[in-house]
């Protein structure tokens, strides 16, 4: 599944879905940088969830309506409900876990 570029307009729809995995980044950030291929790599090998990034420098009304401190955060959503959210880098086996725990 491709990532989708979210933004304020958009985003309700986006995470009204069964998994949504939303990553709030910044474009000068280096873990979000870090984070990039290992979301393209999931994309690429799971259809079950969505990927959403939100750029948090464009996006600052759902920066702050989601209490985003500190990038990258990652909140997943399922249904268009919080049901977790993890702060900074995660390497592949580590994401791939938790996203198996929460689905």
């Amino acid at each position: 599944m491709k990532i989708i570029s979210g933004n304020e307009d958009n985003f309700e729809s986006l995470i009204n879905d069964e998994v949504v995995l939303v990553d709030f980044y910044a474009k000068w950030c280096g873990p979000c940088k870090m984070l990039g291929p290992v979301l393209e790599e999931i994309a690429n090998e799971r259809d079950s969830v969505k990927i959403v990034k939100i750029d948090i420098d464009e996006n600052t009304e759902l920066t702050k309506k989601y209490g985003v401190m500190s990038v990258p955060t990652l909140i997943l959503f399922k249904n268009g409900q919080i049901i977790d959210i993890k702060n900074g880098f995660m390497p592949k086996p580590i994401l791939t876990n938790w996203l198996n725990e929460k689905k």
